[in-house]
């Protein structure tokens, strides 16, 4: 009889252990709020390359979004508020996937004010990128290679304007090409090796696209936006830069001649200048390209849909699939 007792009572201790820990999750549950909000990702598989929409629905207070893949931050946005959406509160970021990244599974992290962080799993999908060489002559060598305290300086003015986010959304539509010809002699991510003049060479990707047209071709905004740059650099030439939403612009390298200046607003379609050769360049062509917060990004995608598509956005949210909770322990008065 004493044996039972001693098996007994230790048993005891563990039943009321227990009920406590229940009495205390469900009280903890009672006390919880739902942090319950639509959100849409757009496109959920994208390429290397891809711009990746995020927005969200509702009160939660967002402030930013990592795109993460093996634990390394890939890319980083800011939310914004989309205009002319009616009865609605909507806050997007829009990030860019390297075309480095490896394909496979990524995650975007929102992180908002209150401290609370959402996980929402993408996967990426891999692409092809054509590798080529390019034999640069002695001068052409120099601009790439010889260290020059003007052209550091160009790099760092442009990469901080590339860095800063505005807060005007100009353009919600396509982007339209910048040249009326379809002759393009590079692409997007093309894995470049420069052969130089002294035999050493170098690897580079290919940050936009080259059409192959005649100095003096007419080059037009791909889209509404406003000027922040428009001037002569050593490595790109005569140059201009728009941004045309938050953390969004596009470039436009090589120009003979630039017909915009900073500060300026302009429409979709508005002359920037003429294409020319000026710069690092082996012969007349236009390079253009799009950077997403600091990002090169594929602007053949930007061509191909709107990347502040509201239709598909409130369509995506409207979805019952798109919605996120959580439990949040209330706040102790």
């Amino acid at each position: 009889m004493q044996n039972i007792k001693c098996c007994f009572r230790p048993n005891l201790r563990l039943c009321i252990k227990l009920l406590f820990i229940l009495i205390f999750f469900v009280l903890s549950i009672n006390n919880a709020q739902a942090q319950v909000f639509r959100y849409a990702v757009i496109p959920e598989n994208p390429r290397q390359g891809d711009p990746v929409t995020v927005s969200i629905e509702g009160s939660l207070d967002v402030k930013s979004a990592k795109l993460i893949s093996s634990g390394k931050v890939l890319n980083k946005a800011v939310f914004f508020p989309v205009p002319g959406i009616h009865r609605r509160s909507l806050n997007t970021a829009i990030l860019a996937v390297p075309s480095t990244t490896a394909a496979g599974r990524a995650s975007i992290i929102i992180e908002c004010a209150s401290e609370i962080t959402v996980v929402l799993d993408l996967e990426i999908k891999e692409r092809k990128f054509i590798s080529e060489a390019i034999e640069l002559n002695t001068a052409l060598t120099n601009i790439r290679t010889a260290p020059d305290y003007v052209k550091t300086e160009e790099a760092h003015y442009l990469s901080s304007i590339l860095s800063t986010t505005g807060n005007e959304v100009h353009s919600f539509d396509r982007f339209i090409p910048p040249v009326n010809s379809n002759r393009r002699t590079s692409f997007f991510g093309d894995r470049r090796v420069y052969k130089y003049s002294n035999g050493a060479s170098d690897f580079s990707i290919h940050a936009g696209i080259d059409y192959g047209v005649p100095s003096g071709t007419p080059v037009l905004a791909c889209a509404a936006g406003k000027v922040v740059l428009a001037r002569s650099r050593i490595v790109t030439g005569n140059s201009v830069v728009i941004e045309h939403l938050p953390g969004i612009y596009s470039l436009y390298y090589h120009l003979e001649k630039i017909n915009v200046t900073e500060g300026l607003t302009v429409s979709a379609g508005t002359l920037l200048g003429l294409s020319g050769a000026t710069g690092l360049a082996t012969g007349p062509h236009l390079h253009w390209e799009i950077r997403v917060f600091g990002e090169m990004c594929d602007p053949d995608a930007f061509i191909d849909h709107p990347v502040l598509d509201k239709q598909s956005i409130i369509s995506h949210i409207n979805n019952k699939r798109y919605i996120w909770t959580q439990f949040i322990p209330a706040k102790r008065r």
